[in-house]
């Protein structure tokens, strides 16, 4: 942010936090699904979406590397093996600020619930897992935005595997092929998902996640995560988003 006028972010910061904290509107609440492969959370995250219509909830939903300007730079870079972990990050890390900054952010703005079906941990689980710094991979998020809630889908690395490899083999990056050098990319993954369920275990305690247990039947996680929302959404705004708002308020000059 420091491109930006100081005058004009502390004029931003005042602004964000008037319109986050005014007990007169409704505020945009951000909650994030996380959890590795295989976990259930996307199922998990179409039902809390059904749900929260018919509670009358204004949703927008967002999903990991779906920026219309990056992800097909991702893909093309995918298609031929090109990625080094630098970069894999690195665009993932592009497409994640795009879509906070022309999805996210003016939904919240707007006074919106907005469902992202995986956030930036999961950039930071999977970079880890490929041997990059975490303090690294955090700089390419900042100014960070963190959710009001984040849902947990935890599995073990086994039931993940099993999961995915039901129905089709796991794609090379999805394998981790790149750092593992396994050639067969149901072995692959083994590796690989149990090195990001690791960093997952850890953000989780470092970011209090809300923790579900992915192994329960549908249904019941399900009726937990409505119960956990209704008690997390009283949760009061969060001062830690101050600068990642004030940076697009400054730099759009939203109204």
């Amino acid at each position: 942010m420091s491109h930006l006028n100081g005058s004009a972010l502390r004029v931003a910061r005042k602004r964000a936090r008037e319109h986050f904290t005014d007990p007169s509107r409704r505020r945009g609440l951000l909650v994030a699904f996380e959890g590795p492969d295989g976990s259930g959370k996307t199922t998990q995250r179409k039902l809390f979406k059904t749900w929260l219509k018919s509670e009358g909830y204004d949703v927008v939903t967002t999903k990991w590397n779906s920026s219309d300007l990056i992800k097909p730079i991702i893909k093309s870079r995918k298609t031929v093996r090109a990625l080094s972990p630098e970069e894999f990050s690195l665009l993932h890390g592009a497409d994640f600020r795009h879509r906070v900054e022309q999805t996210i952010l003016p939904a919240l703005w707007d006074g919106k619930l907005v469902i992202a079906d995986r956030f930036l941990f999961t950039g930071l689980a999977r970079d880890v897992a490929r041997g990059l710094d975490l303090d690294w991979v955090l700089k390419l998020y900042q100014p960070l935005l963190w959710p009001d809630l984040v849902f947990y889908f935890s599995v073990s690395p086994i039931t993940s595997g099993k999961r995915v490899t039901a129905t089709r083999l796991p794609n090379f990056y999805e394998a981790g092929q790149d750092v593992t050098h396994v050639e067969d990319p149901v072995e692959s993954y083994q590796h690989f998902i149990s090195r990001v369920i690791r960093e997952y275990e850890s953000l989780a305690l470092i970011f209090n996640f809300i923790t579900v247990d992915a192994e329960q039947s549908i249904g019941d996680q399900h009726r937990q995560i409505r119960e956990l929302f209704l008690e997390g959404q009283r949760r009061p705004w969060s001062e830690w988003n101050v600068d990642a708002v004030a940076d697009w308020l400054a730099r759009t000059g939203t109204r």
